[in-house]
């Protein structure tokens, strides 16, 4: 049996502010093209949620035009305590979002690269439980990926999860509370539950969501105060909203993503949390 959550309250989150460049991405077939003023709405809400309702130290990087996707920063590291490590895109054109990230070094983290060629990882394939990782197999993230976040948090098991298609890991799937996986109805979501159910000696609560996006969702704890979930608005997903507020002694915060959706993105992309105490 797994041993306590390090679950850690967390202090900081990093963003990424949206580039001009962001609506001139490709879509997926049959998406609309991102809308450009409602992407930066949507920025603007989710950093306001991050500092107001969360009370987090937002640190904001600039935009940057020649790394149109740099707005989904959690692709660029794995952050747990004072660990971070920087990840290696599968995509060339992304992997300057990744030595762009010397914040990290700046709040006196320990930084770990890469250093596999062989190795193609995104943080969107990974997802903590407080106790151990999975590790999506994706389009994104192979097996040589998973074994550098093995081999960057060694106190932690990682097991490697098949991801079907072009989807992440967690663009199904996400921690809803500090044992509680919310997971989307697709058969690929199901599939990659029974899986971690196989691999894992934890007994995780799960909550199904219809919408597989839904399942994406950002638990944070705010120390005395309680807890919190971030998780898309009822505008884009009304029928998952009251699996949601079963969840107990949880605020419920909704917030909307639908633009950088558009290319791949989530909730949690939009942001890197930390749970370690920095001075800066």
């Amino acid at each position: 049996m797994a041993g306590p959550s390090s679950f850690g309250r967390y202090t900081h989150a990093i963003v990424r502010s949206v580039p001009d460049s962001l609506a001139a991405q490709p879509a997926g077939d049959g998406v609309e093209p991102v809308d450009l003023a409602k992407a930066h709405r949507q920025y603007g809400v989710y950093t306001g949620i991050l500092r107001q309702k969360l009370g987090l130290q937002v640190i904001e990087l600039a935009a940057d035009e020649g790394l149109p996707r740099s707005v989904l920063v959690e692709d660029a590291a794995v952050i747990q305590a004072d660990t971070a490590l920087v990840t290696r895109p599968w995509e060339p054109a992304r992997r300057g979002e990744v030595t762009r990230m010397k914040v990290l070094e700046e709040l006196k983290m320990r930084v770990v690269e890469v250093t596999d060629d062989g190795a193609t990882l995104d943080g969107s394939d990974v997802l903590f439980t407080g106790r151990e990782f999975f590790v999506g197999i994706s389009q994104w993230t192979n097996h040589r990926g998973a074994e550098a976040v093995a081999d960057a948090f060694r106190d932690f098991a990682v097991s490697t999860v098949p991801v079907a298609g072009s989807s992440h890991l967690k663009s199904f799937c996400s921690m809803a509370g500090p044992d509680t996986i919310a997971i989307g109805s697709s058969e690929a979501a199901k599939k990659a539950m029974r899986t971690m159910e196989q691999l894992t000696d934890h007994h995780y609560d799960t909550l199904t969501v219809p919408d597989d996006p839904a399942g994406n969702c950002v638990y944070v704890r705010l120390g005395p105060k309680g807890s919190a979930l971030l998780h898309r608005s009822p505008e884009e997903f009304p029928s998952s909203l009251p699996l949601f507020q079963k969840l107990a002694d949880l605020t419920l915060i909704p917030a909307a993503c639908s633009e950088v959706a558009k290319l791949g993105g989530a909730l949690s992309s939009c942001s890197l949390l930390i749970n370690k105490k920095l001075d800066r």
